[in-house]
C-alpha cells in the first residue's frame, strides 16, 4: 500500500535511491575513453546513464535517510562524482599510457612533426600515438574490457555502499600516485624502440666526429626514421603482451580502490 504521507527522510531516501547512483555512473560515462569523449555526444551519454541507472538501482544498497536539500545531501552528492570521476581516470591512464609512448618513440625517431588532430581528445598528437590509440580501442572492445569495467563499477556500489565516505584521502592519494605509473609504464614500453634509435643516433654521432665533411641531416635523418619504424615493426608483435599487462593491473587498481 502506498503511505498517506511521506515524510522528508522518506522522500530524500527515494530520491537518492535513484538520483546518487546516477551522479555516480554519469560522471564515470563522461571521463572513460570510449564513451566519454568527443566522439559520442553529452546527450547520448546522458542517456546511456539513465537507462543503466534504472537497470542498476535495484541492486544499490539501501541509501541513508537524509534530507534532500541538507548538507549531507550535498556531501553525498559530491563524493558520487568523485568516486565516478576516479574510477574513470584510472580507465583513461590506461589510455593515455600508450599515447605517452607513442609521443616518446616518435620524437626520438624524428616523427615529432607529423601530427594530427585527435577526434577523441580535439589535441595534436604524434601519428604513432594515433595508431596506438585506435589498436588498444578495438583490443580492449575485442576483449570485451567494457564489460568488466561496468562490472567492477557496479561492485563499487556494495564495496563502497553510497553515504557520506567516500574515496577518502588514501583514494585521491592513490588517484594522484597513478600519474607516475602511467609515466613509468610508458616509459618500460617505449624504451627498446628508443635505445635502438638512440644507439643508431650515437653511431652517426661517432661518425660526424671521424668524418665531419659527412652531412649528419642529410643522411643520419632516414636512416635513423628507417630503423625506428623497423624498431616499431618488431616490437608491435608483443603489443598484445603488454597491453593484457597494462589493462589487467589497471583493472586491479579500480578494485582496490574501492577497499576502505
Amino acid at each position: 500500500m502506498i503511505p498517506a504521507e511521506l515524510s522528508a527522510g522518506q522522500l530524500g531516501q527515494w530520491v537518492g535511491q535513484h538520483l546518487w547512483p546516477l551522479f555516480r555512473l554519469a560522471s564515470f560515462l563522461m571521463v572513460i575513453p570510449i564513451f566519454g569523449t568527443q566522439l559520442v555526444p553529452a546527450r547520448v551519454r546522458l542517456g546511456l546513464a539513465l537507462l543503466m541507472t534504472i537497470l542498476i538501482v535495484p541492486m544499490v544498497p539501501d541509501v541513508p535517510e537524509v534530507e534532500a536539500l541538507s548538507a549531507d545531501a550535498v556531501v553525498i552528492t559530491l563524493q558520487q562524482v568523485l568516486i565516478g570521476v576516479g574510477m574513470g581516470f584510472a580507465l583513461t591512464a590506461l589510455w593515455q599510457l600508450f599515447v605517452i609512448a607513442g609521443q616518446m618513440i616518435a620524437m626520438q625517431m624524428g616523427l615529432g612533426f607529423a601530427s594530427m588532430v585527435d577526434p577523441a581528445n580535439g589535441v595534436n598528437v604524434p601519428v604513432l600515438s594515433q595508431i596506438y590509440t585506435i589498436t588498444i580501442t578495438l583490443l580492449f572492445l575485442a576483449m570485451n574490457g567494457h564489460l568488466v569495467a561496468f562490472e567492477i563499477f557496479i561492485e563499487s556500489f556494495r564495496v563502497m555502499p553510497i553515504g557520506l565516505e567516500g574515496l577518502g584521502q588514501a583514494g585521491v592519494w592513490e588517484l594522484a600516485h597513478r600519474i607516475s605509473w602511467m609515466f613509468a609504464s610508458a616509459m618500460l614500453l617505449a624504451l627498446p624502440a628508443v635505445t635502438a634509435v638512440f644507439i643508431v643516433n650515437i653511431s652517426f654521432g661517432v661518425m660526424t666526429r671521424a668524418a665531419p665533411q659527412m652531412n649528419i641531416f642529410a643522411l643520419g635523418f632516414p636512416i635513423g626514421l628507417i630503423f625506428g619504424l623497423f624498431s616499431i615493426w618488431v616490437l608491435h608483435a608483443n603489443f598484445l603482451p603488454h597491453f593484457q599487462e597494462y589493462t589487467q593491473q589497471t583493472f586491479e587498481f579500480m578494485r582496490g580502490l574501492q577497499r576502505p
